[in-house]
C-alpha cells in the first residue's frame, strides 16, 4: 500500500485549523498538505507541525484573493507581473513552512496564447526558485469551468515545453475519473510524471469506497509503477467525523 497523508484543509474540517494536525497524527498521519495556508502567520502553522511531527508536502500559490478574485492565473496573459509578484509573496511562506511542493493554479483562460503564459510563468519560477518543487494539476471542467489546465495530455505538453526538473504533474483520481473517465488508465498513462498524488472518489469527491474507481487497483498500480512520494487524502468525508471515514486506509 502506498503511504498515506491528509489534506487537512478538507479532513479534520469539524475542527479549528491550529487542531487539524493534532487529530491528522492521532488518526496515523505522519504528513499533511493545506491548500491555504495564508490565514495564519507561517510561524504558527510552523509550530503546529513540528509540534505533531507532521510532514508538509504541499500548499497552492497564489494565496487566495479575498475580493473575489480568481484563484489562480497562471495562464492568463498580461498577468505575468501579478504572477510573479504572488509567487514571491508565496516563496516566503515556504522558507517558513517548507513545503515538499508548491501547487501553481493555472486559471481561467483557454487558447495558444494562454497555454504559452502558462509556459512562461512556470519557466520563471521554476528557475527564480530552483530548490522548490511545483506541480501543475488538471482540474475537471464540472467542477471547475473554463479552467485552463483541463486535461492530461494538455498537461503533459506544458510540461514538455517547460522542461524544468523541478515541475511535474499532481495527479489526482477525483479529477482524472471525471475527465478521462477511468482513473486507473489515467495513472497508467501519465503516473511516471507524477511528482504527487491524491485522492478522492467520484462523483462525490468523499472518502474513497463509493462511486466506479477501484481504489485497490489504483493502489496496486502505483505500487507497481514504483511511485515512491505520497498519496494524500483529498476528500470531503461524508461522516461527521474525519476519523469514521478512514477505513479504507486498511
Amino acid at each position: 500500500m502506498p503511504k498515506f497523508a491528509a489534506n487537512i484543509s478538507l479532513l479534520f474540517a469539524e475542527l479549528p485549523y491550529l487542531d487539524r494536525f493534532s487529530a491528522a497524527a492521532r488518526a496515523g498521519f505522519e504528513a499533511v498538505e493545506i491548500l491555504f495556508p495564508y490565514e495564519l502567520a507561517a510561524k504558527e502553522t510552523q509550530r503546529a507541525l513540528l509540534a505533531n511531527g507532521l510532514e508538509l508536502l504541499l500548499i497552492n500559490a497564489p494565496p487566495p484573493n479575498y475580493t473575489g478574485g480568481m484563484p489562480g492565473y497562471a495562464a492568463l496573459p498580461m498577468g505575468s507581473d501579478r504572477f510573479q509578484r504572488d509567487i514571491r509573496r508565496v516563496l516566503r511562506y515556504a522558507e517558513v513552512l517548507r513545503p515538499a511542493m508548491i501547487h501553481i493554479m493555472a486559471g481561467y483562460a483557454k487558447g495558444d496564447v494562454a497555454k504559452d503564459t502558462l509556459i512562461r510563468n512556470l519557466q520563471w519560477a521554476a528557475d527564480y526558485a530552483p530548490g522548490q518543487q511545483f506541480t501543475i494539476e488538471p482540474l475537471n471542467s464540472g467542477d471547475q469551468p473554463g479552467y485552463f489546465l483541463d486535461d492530461y495530455n494538455l498537461a503533459v505538453e506544458v510540461l514538455e515545453a517547460v522542461d524544468r526538473k523541478n515541475v511535474g504533474l499532481q495527479y489526482d483520481a477525483y479529477h482524472a475519473q471525471l475527465i478521462h473517465g477511468d482513473a486507473v488508465k489515467v495513472w497508467e498513462a501519465f503516473g511516471d510524471r507524477a511528482a504527487h498524488v491524491q485522492i478522492g472518489a467520484a462523483p462525490g469527491r468523499c472518502e474513497p469506497g463509493t462511486g466506479p474507481v477501484d481504489f485497490e487497483q489504483l493502489f496496486s498500480a502505483i505500487d507497481e509503477s514504483g511511485y515512491e512520494g505520497w498519496v494524500s487524502a483529498e476528500y470531503t468525508p461524508s461522516t461527521k467525523r474525519t476519523e469514521d471515514s478512514l477505513a479504507w486506509m486498511g
